[in-house]
């Protein structure tokens, strides 16, 4: 069996490099997509701990499949949000250089 501090280790690096890329990138979809790389590294932690929380009580509810499916949903209408925002604003101002949106300023 694969050590937990593994599965952590890897959440840990996806969710540094998606914080690096909303942080460092200028373009809105490059940062909604670093945004989704966080959530699935928050997704592999929860499955993780599920699957290590089953090991130790096998009677143990799905808990952490919920919240996975959960968090998936909730990225996918994020997403699906995002997008549309992201394609609203390319078409009134022909740029998503996430700098430039000053939409609502004044």
């Amino acid at each position: 069996m694969i050590p937990l501090s593994w599965y952590l280790l890897v959440a840990a690096l996806l969710f540094c490099i998606g914080l690096y890329g909303v942080v460092a990138r200028r373009n809105a979809v490059g940062i909604l997509m670093s945004v989704e790389l966080m959530l699935n590294a928050v997704n592999i932690n929860l499955v993780a701990f599920w699957r290590y929380g089953s090991v130790l009580n096998p009677s143990a509810p799905p808990v952490g499949w919920a919240w996975t499916i959960f968090v998936l949903t909730v990225a996918a209408a994020e997403a699906a949000v995002g997008l549309a925002l992201i394609i609203s604003i390319y078409r009134r101002r022909d740029s998503v250089i996430a700098e430039e949106l000053d939409l609502l300023k004044n």
